[in-house]
């Protein structure tokens, strides 16, 4: 089978780890940057020109969009698409993730419990939208963040003043949402493929810090699921219509609760966490859908 992994480096980690395995498995699996494609667009035959040839013989591809090129990328995983090319994450369903509005309104369809989440099209009155998330300390988030950038914890209503406004002035959109002091800086990461739960770790943030991501310093270790946290996060896959991604969840009184679902999830922390071999997982799951 011919695999062809969008990514725009070859050396990142989980790039390297699925070359390892799709190789492994007698694949041949090639790399190529999304943003030096060309989309050629006609009559009944979409076509990928990529350096110096057409993209006419891949069997199945493996996004590694990053937020920064979300529009591009998604529009080469569209036209790979058209192509009839299996993709193990479809154009839409990354669109959906990376909005954290439009996911967190999916979600909430479809009865899946979450912090309480304010989004305001920068209201002066932030004692109302405080309120609406049981008060401060609370967590703004820009709407298209990702490894904890955008996320700010206020802790007095100043603050959150503040950051919005500052988040305003930028013309950055923000969601408010209730922050769970029960969780302690930690949070749970679940690797979904093929609609499963294939590894699971819990991430604690460093000292100081409130972002539990490793990129922010934060540690991780293997966890065992509950029956509940199974349950959600292969829910809210579902709900997003993601077969592979990272579902993130905190510890609350009330249960667990989601808190993102990532279509792009890195493979480092989780397999270095749980020892399981995650980026075999996904080319068996390629090969299920092409093989």
């Amino acid at each position: 089978m011919n695999i062809v992994i969008l990514s725009r480096n070859q050396n990142l980690y989980s790039t390297r780890r699925l070359i390892e395995e799709g190789e492994n498995r007698g694949h041949e699996v090639e790399v190529i940057d999304p943003l030096k494609c060309d989309i050629i667009i006609e009559r009944e035959k979409p076509t990928i020109y990529y350096k110096d040839r057409y993209l006419d013989y891949v069997d199945a591809i493996i996004p590694r969009i990053g937020a920064s090129v979300t529009f591009f990328g998604c529009a080469v995983v569209r036209q790979f698409e058209m192509m009839n090319v299996f993709t193990t994450v479809s154009s839409d369903a990354i669109l959906r993730s990376r909005d954290k509005l439009r996911s967190f309104q999916r979600l909430s369809k479809a009865g899946i419990g979450m912090p309480k989440t304010v989004f305001t099209n920068y209201s002066r009155d932030i004692e109302e939208v405080l309120r609406h998330v049981g008060g401060p300390p609370v967590v703004i988030k820009l709407l298209e963040g990702t490894q904890g950038l955008g996320v700010v914890l206020a802790e007095s209503k100043n603050a959150a003043e503040s950051v919005m406004e500052a988040f305003s002035g930028l013309q950055a959109k923000a969601l408010v949402q209730e922050y769970i002091a029960e969780a302690q800086g930690a949070d749970l990461r679940a690797l979904i493929v093929d609609g499963q739960v294939v590894g699971a770790m819990k991430r604690q943030s460093k000292e100081g810090e409130f972002r539990s991501n490793l990129h922010r310093g934060g540690t991780s270790e293997y966890v065992r699921l509950s029956e509940d946290e199974l349950k959600l996060a292969i829910k809210a896959a579902r709900a997003l219509k993601l077969p592979v991604c990272g579902v993130d969840m905190l510890q609350s009184k009330r249960g667990p609760l989601i808190m993102e679902v990532n279509s792009t999830p890195g493979l480092e922390g989780i397999e270095g966490a749980t020892g399981k071999n995650i980026a075999r997982a996904i080319i068996t799951y390629v090969e299920r859908n092409r093989g």
